[in-house]
């Protein structure tokens, strides 16, 4: 069986896969009010850049994935575009599929789908979106694949992540932050001290921004690129399908 990191622990492949799982059928209901109390709201301008830089149009079609609970959907649907919702939880999507009604939004289509074996044909999609999902997929080679599969010829791949901090003098106080304060915050306020201690470990085992674009490049994508943004406390990563 093959061993993958979960946080800073070794486990099997599919004891990860059940282990997230479990995090996101815990936290979902509280997952968004957590995402302002850990970025201070920041996560906010930070997706409304990753879909200015995707520049959605109306005749296109979309695909989220790990986008259960609408964020970036809610974004992506102002341009006309016709949106597909993925998430490998359903208790993620149902937040999701309930935050639309309350918006009066219908033109949504919310899936369960496992980014590492997609159930869409090949070019079935204009563009693909990953907001803070794609660390926690088990095979991530494998997932960005898929993405290169489903894409059309000329699409593009925007993901939205966080990264490795590279101001100087900084790191060690974000460690000590994200590390000692957020899974207190996870305790409080999602009443889930040990989901959020996972969180933020996964933080740490994902590869830093330029190790993750050479995985999209050797995935098949072309024109990689990536954005830090607050000093590599997340980027941006793209790709295109040529």
């Amino acid at each position: 069986m093959t061993q993958v990191s979960y946080g800073f622990q070794t486990v099997d492949a599919d004891e990860k896969t059940r282990r997230v799982r479990s995090v996101f059928d815990r936290v979902a209901q509280r997952y968004d009010i957590m995402n302002d109390f850990m970025s201070g709201g920041l996560h906010r301008l930070w997706k409304d850049r990753l879909v200015a830089q995707l520049r959605p149009r109306a005749s296109e079609h979309i695909f989220d994935m790990a986008g259960g609970t609408g964020d970036i959907a809610f974004r992506l649907i102002k341009s006309g575009a016709h949106v597909v919702v993925a998430d490998i939880n359903p208790d993620m999507l149902a937040v999701g599929a309930a935050r639309a009604a309350k918006r009066n939004l219908h033109n949504l289509e919310w899936r369960e789908e496992n980014a590492e074996a997609l159930s869409f044909a090949d070019g079935a999609f204009d563009a693909m979106t990953i907001a803070f999902g794609i660390r926690n997929v088990t095979d991530i080679p494998a997932a960005l694949k898929q993405a290169h599969r489903v894409l059309k010829v000329g699409g593009r791949f925007f993901c939205l992540e966080f990264s490795q901090q590279i101001w100087p003098g900084a790191a060690a106080l974000y460690d000590a932050y994200s590390l000692n304060i957020v899974p207190k915050i996870g305790k409080l306020v999602a009443r889930d001290e040990e989901a959020y201690r996972y969180l933020v470990e996964s933080i740490r085992k994902f590869p830093a921004a330029p190790e993750f674009a050479g995985m999209l490049t050797t995935a098949g994508f072309a024109n990689v690129k990536f954005e830090r943004l607050l000093g590599g406390v997340v980027a941006i990563h793209s790709g295109w399908k040529i």
